[in-house]
């Protein structure tokens, strides 16, 4: 069942909440897997429905693929959200973001690269 607006909303700023306690306990400098089992816990703790590592198929035409892409947490099966911890975001990982929205047909994503001294610097809101 698709959220609202408000309800989409309501639900990124929850998102956004947990994502900078994880921040803020850890720090920048771990690796993604680290920032990923955390945050997907935090939203576990906040009640929060979340899948981590979801499959994601690639279907051309006829056929479907299982070829390992997986979205790193995707949440209330409709936010997607990509962990990264790297020195600087790049345009692959933007259009990382974007593909797994457009293929899902999910119409909210997060970029979120934790490997910075301010989170704020390291989050990218991305709608479809």
């Amino acid at each position: 069942m698709a959220l609202s607006y408000t309800e989409l909303n309501d639900l990124s700023g929850k998102i956004l909440k947990a994502s900078y306690e994880v921040h803020t306990a850890l720090g920048p400098g771990l690796l993604e897997s680290a920032y990923k089992e955390c945050l997907f816990y935090k939203l576990f703790q906040s009640g929060i429905i979340a899948e981590k590592e979801k499959p994601m198929p690639l279907i051309f035409e006829e056929v479907k693929l299982e070829c390992g892409y997986r979205i790193d947490i995707l949440v209330e099966s409709q936010i997607v959200l990509e962990i990264k911890s790297v020195e600087a975001i790049s345009d692959i990982h933007r259009a990382q973001v974007l593909t797994y929205m457009r293929l899902g047909k999910y119409k909210l994503g997060y970029l979120m690269n934790f490997n910075t001294v301010s989170l704020k610097e390291g989050i990218k809101r991305f709608v479809l």
